[in-house]
């Protein structure tokens, strides 16, 4: 399902953006408005190498194996309002400079948990407190139970970003438009990661470990001029070389891995007073 999806979005934007004849319309003047949208991703990620280090190991697991956690639908947890930031969701507020071209700010709270029991290969050594896992590695295979390695960025993979869009309509039904929009964006991540290594005391705590860089596409139906739903896909590199894991300021763990998300989001846009259809163009 996933894969259709994204192919079916890309093939939306190519066909219905070349299919369109050259005509004269009465254009939404989207400059000066503004939009914020509020919506849900389901998130996939490449496999990475993750190093743990402190001053008594340094290891690094190989092509480690992780995956998003959405939550399961229920009102309450999708709308209510104590509940509402539990989902892996996306939250964005843009202004509009131009009618095609905007700049944004937003937040996508994706989940990152490392599967538990695979397994994957070691290089480094532990000396850990008498640890039955104490030893030097190279290219070792070893399982990552949970009395050895817990690791996820559940509350969550945060990535604060700003993105740079353009947009156009593809088709006019007056009081319905179909629009495709296409961006890029940076930012940093604020992740919560909670992690147990080598039994000692779980760490569950947010920090500032690195950034993000991605771009994206969508597909967005605008009702009356003021109300929108959007498809969209987006996906980019995200590189944390600063991930605290215990609570000895000097244990890091260090990663970098591709992500994809794929997003439906529920927005409004307003311009306090402006009209949004007030000049005739041809296009």
């Amino acid at each position: 399902m996933k894969y259709a999806f994204t192919l079916c979005l890309v093939t939306v934007c190519i066909t219905f953006v070349s299919a369109q004849p050259k005509t004269t319309y009465q254009h939404i003047n989207r400059k000066g408005r503004w939009y914020v949208y509020w919506g849900w991703n389901w998130s996939d990620y490449t496999k990475s190498d993750i190093t743990f280090e402190g001053e008594d190991y340094h290891f690094t697991l190989q092509q480690v194996v992780a995956r998003d956690s959405p939550s399961n639908f229920t009102l309450e947890k999708y709308f209510g309002v104590r509940h509402f930031s539990i989902p892996q969701f996306n939250f964005r507020l843009g202004y509009c400079l131009s009618s095609h071209w905007d700049i944004s700010f937003g937040m996508d709270h994706m989940k990152y948990v490392v599967v538990q029991n695979q397994e994957t290969q070691i290089d480094g050594y532990i000396d850990h407190e008498n640890s039955s896992y104490n030893g030097e590695y190279t290219a070792e295979n070893i399982v990552l139970s949970e009395d050895f390695l817990q690791f996820e960025h559940t509350d969550g993979l945060n990535y604060e970003n700003i993105e740079a869009r353009y947009s156009a309509r593809f088709v006019d039904l007056n009081k319905i438009t179909f629009n495709y929009t296409a961006g890029v964006g940076i930012g940093m991540m604020l992740p919560k990661t909670n992690t147990i290594l080598l039994d000692m005391p779980r760490h569950d705590d947010y920090h500032l470990s690195g950034y993000g860089i991605g771009g994206i596409i969508g597909v967005n139906v605008l009702f009356f001029d003021h109300f929108f739903m959007q498809a969209e896909l987006k996906s980019g590199v995200i590189n944390m070389p600063d991930i605290r894991t215990t609570f000895d300021p000097g244990d890091r763990a260090h990663q970098q891995f591709v992500f994809l998300q794929r997003n439906i989001v529920f927005g409004a846009v307003f311009g306090f007073g402006r009209s949004p259809r007030d000049k005739t163009i041809i296009e």
